[in-house]
């Protein structure tokens, strides 16, 4: 079990390099995650959702995302509640201090799915959530120790040299954590590290000698896992510009072409956030994420993602100006695009009459489109393909949905989808939505968006842009992925002791010796 001093130490992405490693070693491995807390989720085949995290891990692995990988999954609505899906699929909406009541009735669902993929796997990697040291919650935890003890796994603790004070936070765990639980943990990993590892070997002893845990590894920072899906949206920077070079398809001669700039506002509940990875990845794009507190540049398209409380991030656009904003940029010819929640919002009304999302039971939307939504309770999980409406260029990826958007605007369907009209377009063809979540990740689907916004430059087929094995061009994002994925193991292959680890996942446990970290 891979546990964490804090969040976002790299718990997630390391458990993806390691699983990708232990599999080409010709092991079945799966990964698991107790208890996720994100608004970046993904479709199983089966109908069901689980954290985006875990299904990365799913494919580092070689294997479908099943629900069992993640059988609890807490999606934020606001400050201090969240959507509880269990299994995939929702079972209540909670307050913070409701669901710490309800975690005995979840342990053992989550032993369920544990004892299930364990039964299937010659390795389970099993990720931890948040910081192994909240003791305050230590007597109903299901996701760190309580976990680690009920099924007696070795715990490996990571800790984040590039915040700072990383010795003393994993010292310091062993400090506070009950006796019992700190001698679950076997061993420790150091990640992030920038510049000259030898610096910290030093540091590793310490450590070493603070704990009696074995120093499984000191892992430099590796820029390629910016290609990998982030688990929260607080991963996502503000300045994502490329600096790549473009030819022309055949001609070695690099020259400079017009980029697109796309702006997307970063709403509080932003959800599957990870649609955007394609575009951040394209070298003809500047994707430009906008915080609170600043105003809408002026950009090409506008992106409205995905969000977890429609009608709240609705609200908080207004407050912000961007309305205003937006106003502006399509007066200056500029393009919107929805998708999912902000589709929502760019209709005339969204009504909420069952109260799914609180108290207000209709939000007038930006009245962009000639649609109107109505939230429901029953949530729509399902995995599409199609083309772009009147461009043949072929789309693929899921909608995971609350709710039911119609109106005249649907007759000008952005997408056909499984041989059905989906979507929306404006009559001036300069705004457009959809429900379909990773619509930019085929590159030819991809092009064929950004030309409405960029013109022919854009169009399917696309520029070329250099690597250092030539002149290659991004056919789809999933090759990114897998790239990234391949040199993340590779990169652990050198920097962790895999074949230490190997040992600590046998049962009976092997004690395992500090040693001379340099």
């Amino acid at each position: 079990m891979i546990q964490g001093t804090g969040s976002g130490v790299g718990k997630s992405t390391l458990l993806a390099g390691l699983a990708r490693a232990f599999t080409r070693r010709g092991l079945k491995v799966l990964p698991f995650k107790p208890q996720n807390m994100s608004n970046n989720a993904a479709v199983t085949a089966d109908g069901g959702e689980i954290g985006r995290a875990q299904a990365l891990q799913a494919l580092a692995c070689g294997v479908q995302p099943e629900v069992d990988m993640n059988p609890v999954l807490l999606k934020p609505q606001g400050e201090t509640g969240a959507q509880l899906v269990v299994h995939g699929h929702v079972l209540e909406t909670v307050e913070a201090r409701q669901y710490q009541s309800r975690k005995d009735r979840l342990m053992p669902e989550v032993l369920k799915s544990f004892w299930k993929l364990a039964a299937q796997a010659d390795l389970v990697l099993v990720e931890g959530a948040g910081s192994a040291s909240e003791v305050n919650l230590r007597m109903t935890d299901i996701a760190n120790m309580g976990f680690a003890q009920a099924v007696q796994a070795p715990v490996v603790l990571v800790g984040d040299i590039d915040r700072g004070g990383v010795i003393a936070s994993l010292v310091g765990t062993q400090v506070v954590i009950a006796p019992e639980d700190a001698a679950l943990i076997k061993g420790f990993i150091v990640n992030k590290m920038r510049g000259d590892t030898s610096l910290f070997y030093d540091g590793m002893e310490v450590i070493c000698g603070h704990t009696g845990w074995a120093a499984l590894g000191l892992v430099p920072d590796l820029p390629a896992v910016r290609y990998l899906p982030a688990e929260d949206a607080s991963d996502l920077n503000t300045d994502q510009s490329r600096e790549d070079i473009y030819t022309e398809e055949g001609d070695g001669e690099g020259y400079t072409v017009p980029r697109l700039r796309v702006v997307v506002p970063l709403l509080p509940l932003i959800a599957n956030f990870d649609d955007l990875d394609p575009l951040r990845a394209e070298p003809a794009v500047d994707l430009i994420m906008v915080r609170p507190g600043t105003r809408l540049p002026e950009c090409d398209l506008v992106i409205l993602p995905g969000s977890k409380g429609s009608l709240s991030d609705l609200m908080v656009f207004r407050s912000e100006g961007w309305e205003h904003d937006l106003q502006d940029h399509l007066a200056r010819g500029g393009h919107v695009m929805g998708i999912c929640g902000g589709y929502q919002m760019l209709g005339h009304h969204i009504a909420d009459p069952k109260g799914v999302e609180g108290d207000v039971e209709t939000v007038a939307g930006l009245g962009l489109l000639d649609v109107e939504t109505v939230l429901t309770e029953s949530k729509h999980l399902v995995e599409k393909k199609g083309i772009v409406s009147g461009m043949q260029a072929s789309v693929s990826g899921y909608e995971m949905h609350l709710g039911e958007t119609d109106g005249a605007g649907c007759r000008r369907p952005l997408l056909e989808l499984d041989g059905q009209p989906e979507g929306a377009v404006s009559a001036s063809g300069q705004v457009y939505g959809t429900y379909l979540h990773g619509i930019f990740g085929g590159r030819d689907g991809r092009m064929a968006l950004l030309s409405r916004a960029g013109g022919a430059d854009f169009t399917p087929g696309g520029f070329w842009y250099e690597q250092e094995d030539g002149f290659q061009k991004i056919a789809h994002h999933d090759m990114i992925v897998e790239d990234a994925l391949n040199s993340l193991a590779d990169h652990l292959e050198h920097f962790i002791d895999l074949d230490a680890l190997l040992d600590l996942a046998s049962y009976p446990v092997t004690a395992l010796q500090n040693r001379n970290f340099s």
